[in-house]
């Protein structure tokens, strides 16, 4: 019988800091982001064996039949697929994949793929890394081998899980677990609503616009960059302290620097939820990963359910999470 080889990972909520841990910024400068994983996980499955290679996508509901090695250049279809299987070198298989989160979500769902196909691949190989392997590995990936630009956020909070304050400086990465209250953590988690605003998005198209700006050095981007890396600074001070209010003062002040970066990032259904959300008394909010579409995540005040209700009637769709301590799983 044929062994299965399964890997799972998480995607995340990023409080601040979201864009400054993408290229060319962290070449130049340092960011900072801030982020804790959620148990919405990306998942991986791979059976070896056959004359050739079958690869399914759930999320995109595509499934392509190829007969070897030569057919994995890419040629937009299932790229990210085919880049995991030429960097791993693995031979003839089935590879199916699919995510808890909806696709364009912004909640790093690629991102914590890149994990789970590594972990899964490494497994079939015989290999074994360490989560901070599997996290470099994974940005090896998508950046390198399936050449989409993207930050590292999303493959660190996969491989490792929990909340951390993460520095990103030229190719290194500081990596500081964020110790959280019980109780704090208990509370955040139930006055934090996720809602998925129905339009996805591709991030790797605003990604490109913003950082072609910073190239030229636009002071709105660069200054805008700059910014949202000094939130991150604050929001781990204030996710340590367990000051609910100052977290969501926060998220709110990033979510404008993030709007400074680019005219589209914010959409209509997007400005609806927030306005909506505002006269329920949230704390604060802001988009998931790049914006322009996707999820926005806020703080409720005082009263989450008239909080979930506004999301509700402004279209919103709540996505049900709770924190993941637990970073990339495979078996």
């Amino acid at each position: 019988m044929t062994t299965v080889h399964q890997a799972s990972a998480p995607v995340r909520l990023d409080f601040a800091g979201g864009w400054s841990d993408v290229a060319p910024f962290t070449t130049e400068e340092r960011g900072v982001v801030v982020n804790g994983a959620i148990e919405l996980r990306a998942h991986a499955v791979v059976r070896p064996g056959g004359t050739g290679y079958r690869l399914v996508s759930e999320d995109l509901g595509q499934t392509l039949e190829l007969t070897g090695p030569g057919d994995l250049a890419p040629d937009g279809r299932l790229d990210l697929l085919k880049a995991a299987l030429r960097l791993s070198a693995q031979g003839p298989c089935s590879l199916r994949t699919w995510s808890d989160a909806p696709a364009g979500s912004g909640l790093g769902s690629s991102g914590a793929l890149d994990v789970a196909l590594v972990a899964a691949l490494d497994l079939a190989r015989g290999r074994q890394r360490s989560p901070l392997e599997l996290a470099a590995e994974g940005c090896r990936l998508e950046t390198v081998e399936a050449g989409l630009p993207g930050g590292k956020q999303d493959q660190y909070a996969a491989a490792l899980g929990g909340f951390h304050r993460f520095r990103f400086e030229g190719d290194a990465v500081a990596v500081e677990p964020l110790r959280l209250d019980p109780d704090f953590a208990a509370a955040l988690g139930e006055r934090t609503l996720v809602c998925y605003t129905g339009t996805s998005r591709v991030s790797s198209h605003t990604i490109t616009r913003v950082m072609s700006a910073y190239r030229r050095r636009a002071s709105e981007v660069v200054g805008a960059l700059h910014a949202m890396a000094e939130l991150a600074e604050r929001m781990a001070e204030a996710l340590v302290a367990a000051d609910l209010a100052q977290v969501g003062r926060l998220m709110g002040e990033n979510w404008r620097q993030q709007q400074r970066l680019d005219r589209g990032m914010r959409t209509e259904p997007m400005a609806r939820l927030e306005e909506a959300m505002r006269a329920a008394g949230a704390l604060g909010g802001k988009a998931a990963g790049a914006g322009a579409g996707g999820c926005m995540f806020f703080l409720a005040g005082g009263d989450p359910g008239r909080a979930a209700h506004a999301a509700r009637e402004a279209g919103g769709r709540l996505l049900a999470f709770r924190w993941a301590a637990e970073g990339v799983k495979a078996w």
